[in-house]
């Protein structure tokens, strides 16, 4: 959770739903008016002077907010991140972008703070128990992770501590934020947005629920036991609570350490395999996905260090969601489609996945099934023609290399796609940025595999 890099830190994080809500209505009132003066004033001119003034006036606007609500720390950070990762479907391009520098803005709680917090938490005779570096080992928006170690057995531990009433503000953090966009004037309001906002919120309520991350680590932990490729930490209940959970301590690269981009090929592809089968159990076999795609919860360990094969460390199931067969039943269905280069089948869950309206020209509606199947390209095996660059001399996918994420948004907005395209399932937006995840995850490995049989196997798996 979190960079690792040292950060200032602060005695308390502002909490109280009174004095948080002034501070954000204020800046979108100030943001608002500012807003409306430079309509006023700028309606002159000729359209490409007035979209460059208006792109300048959005990129300042959302600069102003992402102070305001930087100074306010704790879940409206959490929730601009968020909205950065997840709102490009609702939110101008300027403020995503600008909503993006807060995850730098992750400054830590002061030693004690945190200490007051354990011993209300755990008890001081249980909190004894423990040796606890007061250094923390990496801070986010809603909390902490510290290092530990139990007396008794000199067991490494990790400790993940909430922020005090961070769990309380996350509602009335949410509406605030919400209100303050729309005052700004950088949101299109309608049952789209609405629909969208009540997502995030389920998801802020289940970032903050450790007793549920709780259970779905060691969920997940049992369902890759036996699997050599993954280490997932074991829960210490002992010393977990409603706002603190512990685990093992364990040790790992960062997918970008020059330890980890210095494997051979052969490994690093081995990794970016065991990556790809991991999302495709989440969808097709467990219906429960990590939709986080931080690089901060993946390390990468190493076989010299465990006389075993390299291993993907999975690190904060906060953001794990459960979707239901009704949903993935036509998403799964689309990728058949996709991978057998059934075009009129694609077409028909893009409809059924309220992508696209039965009633769109034709021509549209195949641009659209052609893009959708475009991004199966690394696992469709000799189906799909690949550019030269995009597969080495043996006939692998070079993940890194194809350049994949950036030809596909090039095709759909060549196309006429974007005049029709409809905000897409909120479940999607989600399971979307994960998949776009773990295709990036595989590409900083610059591993270079061919994914066909491995989707196959999913895909035609006997139940």
């Amino acid at each position: 959770m979190g960079s690792e890099k040292k950060r200032s830190s602060v005695s308390r994080i502002k909490t109280g739903s009174f004095e948080r809500r002034l501070s954000l209505t204020r800046a979108g009132l100030s943001a608002g008016t500012r807003m409306a003066t430079h309509y006023a004033t700028n309606w002159l001119g000729s359209r490409e002077g007035r979209q460059k003034r208006r792109s300048d006036m959005l990129s300042r606007q959302a600069q102003y907010l992402v102070e305001e609500l930087g100074e306010l720390k704790g879940s409206v950070v959490k929730i601009g991140q968020i909205m950065a990762l997840y709102g490009e479907h609702f939110l101008p391009e300027e403020v995503t972008e600008a909503l993006h520098t807060l995850e730098d803005r992750t400054t830590s709680l002061e030693w004690a703070t945190i200490e007051r917090t354990l011993k209300d938490e755990l008890g001081e005779q249980r909190l004894a128990e423990l040796e606890v570096d007061p250094e923390p080992l990496g801070a986010a928006s809603l909390g902490q992770v510290h290092r530990a170690r139990r007396r008794s057995s000199g067991e490494e531990l990790v400790l993940k501590i909430q922020y005090p009433g961070v769990a309380n503000a996350v509602d009335s953090d949410l509406n605030s934020v919400a209100q303050v966009l729309k005052m700004a004037r950088v949101v299109s309001w309608g049952p789209a947005f609405d629909e969208w906002l009540e997502e995030v919120r389920a998801m802020m309520h289940r970032e903050v629920d450790y007793r549920l991350e709780a259970h779905t680590t060691e969920s997940f932990r049992q369902k890759l036991a036996g699997d050599r490729r993954f280490i997932v930490p074991r829960v210490i209940a002992e010393y977990s609570s409603d706002h603190v959970i512990a685990s093992t301590f364990e040790s790992g690269h960062p997918v970008g350490a020059d330890e980890v981009q210095s494997l051979s090929l052969e490994r690093r592809s081995a990794l970016g395999k065991a990556a790809l089968e991991l999302f495709l159990s989440e969808l097709f076999t467990w219906n429960e996905i990590q939709t986080d795609p931080n690089f901060g919860n993946y390390r990468i360990r190493l076989a010299e260090e465990t006389g075993d094969c390299d291993g993907i460390v999975l690190l904060d199931f906060g953001a794990v969601q459960r979707y239901s067969d009704d949903f993935l039943g036509p998403v799964r269905d689309m990728i058949r489609a996709s991978y057998e280069q059934d075009l009129e089948a694609v077409i028909q869950g893009g409809i059924k996945l309220n992508f696209m309206q039965s009633d769109w020209p034709q021509p549209v509606l195949e641009r659209f099934g052609q893009v959708c199947m475009r991004v199966l390209e690394p696992l469709s095996g000799d189906a799909m023609e690949k550019p030269d660059y995009a597969v080495n001399e043996r006939g692998e996918y070079r993940w890194k290399q194809s350049d994949l994420p950036n030809r596909v948004a090039r095709e759909a907005t060549r196309s006429a796609i974007n005049r029709y395209f409809r905000i897409p399932p909120r479940e999607f937006i989600f399971l979307n940025r994960k998949l776009v995840g773990v295709y990036t995850f595989i590409a900083v490995l610059a591993a270079e595999f061919d994914g066909e049989p491995v989707l196959r196997h999913y895909l035609y798996a006997k139940p």
